[in-house]
């Protein structure tokens, strides 16, 4: 497929520079790809933080006190295995 850019000298001038190559459409493509590249791994490595994040915890409140020293109603001692 043929397009046709608008793109500034400045940043013709840096994308040739970055990609190595000597013409400007195959400078203009490599770019593309490469940021399309980047962005698909971006968005799969954020996939499961997604998923982590709207996973059940029964326990977290539980956990949460605990951690800010603050116990059950009732415990007289140290809950184990925190």
């Amino acid at each position: 497929m043929r397009i046709t850019l608008d793109i500034p000298d400045r940043d013709l001038r840096d994308i040739l520079r970055y990609s190595g190559e000597e013409e400007e459409g195959v400078a203009v493509a490599k770019l593309l790809t490469s940021q399309l590249m980047l962005r698909r791994r971006r968005e799969l490595s954020e996939k499961p933080m997604v998923e982590r994040i709207h996973a059940a915890l029964p326990d977290w409140a539980q956990s949460r006190d605990a951690e800010k020293g603050r116990w059950p109603t009732g415990a007289t001692a140290v809950p184990t295995g925190l």
